[in-house]
């Protein structure tokens, strides 16, 4: 279902609501219970990196849905995101525990 994002004239508030186009309201009525609003209409076709957005039902791969997810981080949420799985790389390999050993990589064989 889409999702449509408005402003409040009286209080300023910006709200979005997920409905049907069959039950679309021009001006819905806000938190403050003011019907004085306005569609926010870039808000409903781009995000932060100008690409459009997609619905549910639209997200076709797993990297649809990540880059959906990154769009609605913060910078702050990103940075720690990229922290957490990048830390590793700072540290390098640990020692394996005692009796352990690595695997060696079989040599490919063709024909």
């Amino acid at each position: 279902m889409p999702e449509y994002s408005y402003n409040c004239i009286n209080c300023d508030n910006d709200f979005s609501l997920v409905s049907s186009i069959k039950d679309y309201q021009e001006h819905p009525k806000c938190s403050c219970g003011s019907k004085n609003t306005e569609r926010r209409y870039t808000e409903d076709c781009l995000t932060i990196n100008s690409s459009v957005k997609k619905s549910d039902s639209e997200l076709k791969t797993i990297g649809d849905l990540a880059n959906r997810n990154r769009d609605k981080m913060s910078e702050d949420q990103k940075m720690s995101l990229h922290n957490k799985h990048n830390s590793y790389k700072e540290t390098g390999y640990s020692e394996l525990p005692s009796g352990v050993s690595r695997m060696k990589k079989p040599k490919n064989k063709i024909g």
